[in-house]
Order: C-alpha cells, then sequence, then structure tokens
C-alpha cells in the first residue's frame, strides 16, 4: 500500500512527491496526461523560491531561466506605469519545469501512473479508496493538486464549483521583440495579459478574459481583434510575434472563489487550495510553497508506513491553520485588486495613482508576495 497517493502531477504534486519521497514515504502520483505538455499558466516565479530550490539541488542557469526584475502595467488608452522590482523573479515554462521535476521524481523513486483519470475517490474506516481507469488503489492519506477546477471538484461537491465564473483563460508561446527582463501585465476590457519571457528564446502571453465578450465575437481570433487588441501595446505584440503553438492552450470558468484546504479529508494543495488572481503573478510560487508547508506537516504527524488514524484531524486542523496563516491574506488582496482592473476607466485611474505614489505600488507588491522560504 502506499503511504500517499497525490492526485495530479503539476507543481504543487511534484514537489510534494519529491519531498515526501526523500523523507521515507512511498508516493504514487496520478496524473491524466502524459509529460511533457503545456499548462495555462504565465509562467512566473519569484524570487522567494530560490532558497527552496537551491536546498532541492535544483539548477535554474541548468533550466535557462529568464531573469526578470521590471514590472510595467498597460491601459487601452496608452498610460503606463513602470516599476522596479525589488525581490523579482524568473521566467520558465510548464512544458519545462513540469517535465524536469517528473524527471527528478521518477529517478529518486516516486511512483507514477501516467494518462489516468481519477475518477472517483471515497473515505471509510480511516482509509481512501480512489477508482482510476478501473484500477482499485487504497492510501490512508491522498493529496489534491489536480488545478484550478476539474471534475473532481463537481464530485466533492466543492462550494466554489457551483459558483459560475465569467472568466477564460488563454496561453501562447511566442518569440518577440521583447525586453527578457520585464513582465508587462496590459488590461483591457473585461481583463488583462501577461507577457513574460520563459526559458529558451520564447515568451508566454497569456491573457483573462470574459465568457460574454467571447459569445459576442464568437472565437478567440475575433475577441482578440475586438477587445484584447484594443490596448496598443497588445496590438503590437499580436502583429509582430511569431506564435510557436499549434494552438493556444484554454480553460474556461476560471474562478477565484474561496477555497478550503482540506475537503473531505483530502489535502489539498496548490491550485486545488486556492488561487492567486493571475495579474498579482504569484500563482506558481505559491503552489510551490503550498506543497512545502504540506509535506512538513505531513511529515509532523505521519512517519512513513506508521499512520496513526487519531491523528488525522490533528494533521488536518494544522495544515489548514498554516495554511491560512501564509496564504488567505495574499489571496484576499489579489481579489480586491483584480477590482482595480478590467475596466477601461477604473485602469487609467488605478495607474495615474500608482505613477503618482509609487511607495503605494511597492506595498501592494509586497502583500502579494511572501519572504524567501
Amino acid at each position: 500500500m502506499n503511504d500517499v497517493i497525490i492526485i495530479g502531477g503539476g507543481l504543487a504534486g511534484l514537489f510534494n512527491a519529491i519531498l515526501l519521497n526523500r523523507a521515507g514515504y512511498k508516493v504514487l502520483l496520478i496524473e491524466r496526461k502524459t509529460y511533457p505538455f503545456h499548462r495555462v499558466c504565465g509562467e512566473y516565479i519569484s524570487n522567494e523560491t530560490i532558497p527552496f530550490l537551491k536546498k532541492l539541488a535544483i539548477d535554474l542557469e541548468g533550466l535557462n531561466v529568464s531573469r526578470i526584475n521590471r514590472l510595467e502595467i498597460t491601459a487601452v488608452s496608452g498610460a503606463k506605469f513602470s516599476q522596479k522590482l525589488d525581490l523579482g523573479g524568473f521566467g520558465l515554462s510548464r512544458y519545462t519545469f513540469d517535465e524536469f521535476l517528473y524527471k527528478k521524481a521518477l529517478a529518486e523513486g516516486v511512483g507514477f501512473m501516467l494518462g489516468t483519470k481519477v475518477e472517483e475517490v471515497g473515505f471509510q474506516d480511516n482509509q481512501f479508496k480512489i477508482k482510476a481507469n478501473g484500477i482499485e488503489l487504497e492510501t490512508p492519506l491522498v493529496i489534491g493538486s489536480f488545478g484550478k477546477r476539474a471534475n473532481l471538484d463537481q464530485k466533492l461537491n466543492r462550494r466554489f464549483f457551483y459558483k459560475r465564473s465569467p472568466f477564460l483563460a488563454v496561453k501562447f508561446h511566442i518569440k518577440a521583440d521583447l525586453p527578457s527582463d520585464l513582465i508587462q501585465l496590459n488590461n483591457y476590457k473585461d481583463g488583462y495579459c501577461g507577457v513574460s519571457k520563459v526559458d529558451g528564446n520564447r515568451w508566454c502571453m497569456c491573457y483573462l478574459a470574459h465568457r460574454d465578450d467571447l459569445r459576442k465575437y464568437g472565437t478567440l481570433a475575433a475577441l482578440e481583434q475586438n477587445v484584447i487588441r484594443k490596448n496598443p501595446y497588445l496590438n503590437r505584440i499580436f502583429e509582430e510575434a511569431e506564435f510557436l503553438l499549434d494552438k493556444p492552450e484554454v480553460i474556461n470558468e476560471i474562478s477565484f472563489e474561496k477555497k478550503q484546504p482540506v475537503e473531505q479529508h483530502i489535502l489539498m494543495s496548490g491550485d486545488t487550495a486556492g488561487m492567486i488572481a493571475p495579474l498579482c503573478g504569484n500563482g506558481m510560487t505559491m503552489a510551490i510553497h503550498s506543497a512545502k508547508i504540506l509535506a512538513e506537516k505531513i511529515m509532523e504527524f505521519y512517519r512513513p508506513h506508521q499512520f496513526l488514524p487519531d491523528k488525522r484531524s490533528m494533521l488536518e486542523q494544522a495544515y489548514t491553520s498554516a495554511w491560512n496563516q501564509k496564504f488567505a491574506a495574499r489571496l484576499w488582496t489579489g481579489r480586491q485588486m483584480q477590482k482595480l482592473f478590467g475596466r477601461n476607466a477604473a485602469t487609467d485611474l488605478t495607474l495615474k495613482t500608482l505613477n503618482h505614489l509609487p511607495k503605494l505600488a511597492d506595498f501592494l507588491i509586497s502583500k502579494t508576495h511572501g519572504q524567501p522560504f
């Protein structure tokens, strides 16, 4: 029997797998796709992760990351706000990073079931029973790291799933004549688009849009032409960039509603536990940090091969408390900041305010980032 089964092989799942496997736990990770593959993601990671990554012997230079230390926010009017990022970050595609972590975990002894969809998760008599591709598995602990929104959320009756979200997210990779040290957040009606360099000679372009606008114009191309390209900075990128993917990655109903870090005894990690507004640019960082926190709490209450049922509630309470202490304020701040953008007049006013009060910008950025860990 596995000590832990992890559902979902994104950043949170892979880091949980590596950390727990190194601590002596027998770990199985189930992922419905096979590596490498693209994910909808802004592909920017804050430098607050660097001490942790060094401890795990992850060589960022070997991954050819881009170093990012400047922020630029733009509006449809052409207004612009620029700011140096004191902490900074780096760009790295999920296609590259997820496969790297998968190979690392596999080489270290983590078990994988790839191309496998989890159909059901049940809990009875202090054991989880999982059905995946017709196979039945048992384990005392399950980590949920299946992303922003999944069918399992519905099967678990998670509240946020039933609050319809009006947003869709779309990601491209492009080649462009853009600064390599800059992350750009370009605003337009009902959304915004992040652009920054990742590994290799390519940039990630990931935008958020409203489904009513897509419904109005019918296709992504028409939506881009009539809404997104009204921002002059984005229009230039669309005109001049070389688009590298055969088709964009798309997710519907991106939700920023509050989630619970533990649901029906499943320990949620990464976006499955809570998602920060993308304009804050820190979702990958939070996924990595949440995995570290969860793995540490599991080690505190559960020794490899010696799970004590009476400690389950203690583990769940300790993890919930640690997760909320570290991330709840960040998520709330992100939801409030999102309200400042997405409407052209509000965006203009916000950029004018930030230009006149740069210390306010520093404060807002600090509230959506943490300290090095």
